[in-house]
């Protein structure tokens, strides 16, 4: 569902300063200090496994491992390869890229991902966690390149249980850079040949843990994502549904961090991405709010149930979706050390989660993939891990803050520009809270000034601000 938008139609440098300028205001780092450059050059030249007493990695080399991401990625963390079991079922193979064997502790590079704590996506640019000579090159599981990388091995049965799992170092060589719209043509082209294929074992895979997931009381927001898009003279904004074959890619690494969880806990250390159950009497309110917007909810059926059935292009849907987001609070990054925290699942997944999928874009994975080869292989978590626990979940927190605040200011830059030739217009939209309102097009979500929206339906309403100093947009209920 993506809908043609409105469009910064030329060039505007002011935009480009304000950009600029607001990353500078938040504190987002436009360069890496040469000392830090230095060191990840001549990183670059080779994963360091002596240090990390590595011994032989094996050989994976043979398997067609591919990466599916966004057309134009750089940054490629995972790579999969999938194929069934002879013994009914599948097996997952997971390639992460192997950024400990690049990243000295201690170092120049460790000290500035330390500060930095994740990749930060800018309309103009991405600022990377690590120097692009690694994480665009050296590090990342580029098409065509031996690479070092930590594979897991997952095997499912029929329903996408797990019944084993193992981690462990080698060397991979993707065979090809896919795209999810690639992916997604290929499966609803696929027939009765391709029952082996990546797209068709995906999707299949995809579907069975997302049905678990539900089962176990799990939900996945399916709310169309407000995106802000470069073009060839500015910006657009836009609405984007994901495609099904993204879900179902996110489901492997889904399933990959409630193994590592699990992993953790029985080793009785870890850091675990955790949120509390939801309030229960946030979610009485929540069924109220159901009521008023005439939305289903039968009695023993879990909001999540409610959510996954919901038709996405429904007002309705748009507006219980909103405020479904109230349930998701208290979501940290929790380390321990013997006894395990007081939380240790994450509400939304159902099941105890970590993060392991993505060490080049986040600092936390680095960290959990080692506990989780020290605990395969049976020996001690190197010191360096233990080391950093206690401070890890402060800066991740502090990281992911910073990370959603330029998102937020952004995209509301971007709506102001865009938007700011037009005020008087009167625009269609949802009204998704009774002063919030989710305009059609363009891919606008701004405050409504006045009397209360009538939450659900949908609204004409009049633009009467769009200024790009204070980033902010003001509508009011067309008469």
């Amino acid at each position: 569902m993506t809908r043609t938008r409105w469009v910064l139609a030329a060039p505007d440098d002011s935009v480009a300063a304000r950009l600029v300028a607001l990353r500078a205001e938040l504190g987002v780092p436009e360069t890496f200090e040469d000392r830090v450059l230095a060191e990840a050059e001549q990183a670059a030249a080779g994963p360091d496994d002596a240090r990390l007493d590595v011994g032989e990695r094996a050989d994976l080399r043979e398997l067609p491992f591919v990466t599916v991401d966004p057309p134009g990625s750089r940054d490629l963390d995972q790579a999969v390869h999938l194929e069934r079991r002879a013994a009914a079922g599948y097996r997952v193979r997971y390639a992460i890229a192997d950024v400990a064997a690049f990243v000295r502790p201690g170092g120049a590079v460790d000290a500035e991902a330390h500060a930095r704590a994740e990749t930060v996506y800018c309309p103009d640019r991405r600022v990377p966690l690590h120097p692009p000579v690694l994480s665009e090159g050296a590090a990342s599981l580029l098409p065509g390149q031996d690479r070092p990388a930590i594979v897991w091995t997952i095997d499912l049965d029929a329903d996408g249980e797990v019944v084993a799992a193992d981690v462990g170092r080698a060397t991979v060589r993707s065979t090809a850079q896919l795209d999810y719209a690639k992916v997604q043509r290929a499966l609803d082209a696929a027939g009765p040949g391709d029952a082996d294929s990546l797209p068709v074992l995906l999707a299949e895979v995809g579907t069975a843990r997302a049905g678990l997931e539900r089962a176990r009381g799990g939900v996945s927001l399916s709310r169309p994502e407000q995106s802000v898009v470069p073009t060839g003279g500015g910006y657009a904004l836009e609405y984007r549904a994901s495609l099904p074959v993204e879900g179902h890619n996110a489901q492997i690494s889904l399933l990959t961090g409630t193994v590592a969880a699990r992993m953790m806990l029985d080793a009785g250390v870890g850091v675990l991405r955790t949120m509390p159950p939801a309030d229960p009497e946030a979610v009485a309110r929540l069924r109220r709010q159901a009521g008023a917007l005439d939305v289903p909810w039968p009695d023993g059926e879990t909001y999540g149930e409610v959510l996954a059935r919901l038709d996405p292009s429904s007002p309705q849907t748009a507006a219980f979706h909103v405020a479904a987001v109230g349930l998701f609070r208290g979501a940290a990054w929790t380390a321990f050390r013997g006894t395990p925290p007081e939380v240790v699942e994450h509400a939304a997944i159902g099941a105890p989660y970590a993060h392991v999928t993505a060490p080049l874009r986040r600092l936390v994975d680095r960290y959990g993939l080692e506990i989780c080869l020290a605990a395969c292989a049976g020996r001690d978590v190197p010191a360096w891990v233990l080391d950093a626990l206690d401070t890890l979940g402060a800066q991740m927190a502090a990281g992911a803050q910073r990370g959603g605040a330029v998102d937020r200011a952004c995209t509301d830059l971007v709506e102001a520009a865009v938007l700011a030739p037009h005020v008087g217009a009167v625009m269609a939209g949802t009204a998704v809270s009774p002063d919030t309102v989710q305009l059609r097009d363009p891919a606008v979500v701004a405050r409504c000034e006045g009397d209360p929206l009538p939450t659900g339906e949908h609204v004409r309403v009049r633009l009467v601000t769009a200024d790009l100093d204070t980033r902010t947009v003001r509508f009011t209920l067309a008469s």
